[in-house]
């Protein structure tokens, strides 16, 4: 199984997974911003590794299939589980947040799997893709310091629960492609840097 690492794109898969935990790890230890600011790299990394898979030659039908599978499991933990944890611990494991995030994970894994088996029709995803939730919570906690301290846990929630919908909703969503990875890598980096320091 670990020879499937040594194909370049997997690997940078794993290495987004391993962003992923960390920013949990950082929430986790209270430092949500930095956490942000971790895994909006892993959602770099999920742009990256497809651009590798197109460009390596040779690359075996069953890594590919590994790494389709892998990459579904990345974005469960840095779109799904990661947000849950966050807004579990900033609404120091309120209801509202516990069923926030567990609406989230349920809603994304759901996603996630129905893409696996059904793909993207007329090369447009079926419901809001889950790696959109990286950047919405990114935004959520840039406005963090004009947010009321009260409001903003139960706000978080809110929001993640609307992303939940969104992505289990019939809608047709156009893939990133061209000038939007631009524009989506510039966010990332600008946002990260601002989170980063504020942690």
């Amino acid at each position: 199984m670990l020879r499937q690492l040594i194909d370049p794109a997997n690997a940078v898969t794993a290495a987004g997974l391993v962003l992923s935990v960390i920013g949990i790890n950082c929430a986790i230890a209270g430092l949500p911003e930095g956490g942000v600011a971790i895994v909006l790299w892993a959602l770099l990394a999920d742009h990256l590794d497809g651009v590798v898979a197109q460009r390596t030659q040779g690359r075996a039908a069953e890594t590919g299939q590994v790494g389709k599978n892998l990459d579904s499991l990345a974005d469960l933990v840095s779109a799904g589980i990661f947000p849950a944890v966050t807004s579990i611990i900033v609404g120091h494991g309120s209801t509202i947040s516990v069923a926030a995030g567990t609406i989230l994970v349920v809603a994304s894994a759901l996603r996630l799997s129905y893409f696996n088996v059904f793909g993207s029709p007329g090369g447009r995803f079926i419901g809001v893709p889950t790696t959109y939730a990286v950047p919405v919570t990114a935004i959520i906690f840039l406005f963090r310091p004009v947010i009321p301290a009260a409001t903003f846990p139960n706000l978080f929630a809110f929001v993640l629960v609307a992303i939940a919908v969104l992505h289990i909703a019939p809608l047709r969503v156009p893939k990133t492609a061209g000038v939007m990875y631009l524009v989506v890598t510039a966010f990332c980096v600008g946002a990260s840097i601002v989170l980063a320091t504020r942690t």
